[in-house]
């Protein structure tokens, strides 16, 4: 058998300046980018709310949570560590029971405690910047790496 190589190529960046640039602007200032990334999220949670939410709809929540539990690790909306229990225990719940039956249903406290985590994922995106996506995007990754992950469905 062959030895593994340690050799991992780096990224190059084509535009080194820019990037840090890049990485010091709020995501705020990019409009459109996160009007986008906002709908996305609160169309997922209306559809939801009205049962009518499909896979692809509960992926954007999931998304959407493990980014705010992300930020959340970094440091923002330390205060709010209730709200991302709950939210992520309803949003657990509801993706378990959706995976068994194939609808996905919400319960009244599980609404409530989805919309507060919506809201706060829209208050964190209004004071981050770019490299604390980046940021928050490298613990999501290494997190799903480690395997740290809950999954939906309970394997035996």
């Amino acid at each position: 058998m062959r030895k593994r190589s340690k050799y991992r190529p780096k990224k190059v960046l084509v535009n080194p300046v820019g990037y840090v640039l890049e990485s010091m602007t709020p995501l705020g200032s990019h409009d459109d980018t996160l009007i986008n990334l906002k709908l996305k999220h609160h169309y997922a949670m209306t559809a939801l709310t009205q049962g009518k939410a499909e896979k692809d709809d509960m992926d954007k929540l999931i998304g959407m949570a493990n980014m705010t539990e992300a930020l959340f690790r970094l440091g923002f909306g330390t205060e709010y560590k209730d709200i991302i229990t709950l939210g992520n225990s309803a949003l657990l719940a509801v993706s378990r029971r959706g995976a068994e039956s194939s609808r996905f249903i919400l319960r009244a406290d599980e609404m409530r405690a989805l919309n507060e985590l919506v809201e706060l994922h829209d208050a964190q995106l209004e004071v981050i910047n770019v490299k604390d996506v980046e940021r928050a995007i490298a613990l999501v990754e290494n997190e799903r790496k480690q395997k740290r992950m809950t999954s939906i469905i309970e394997r035996t």
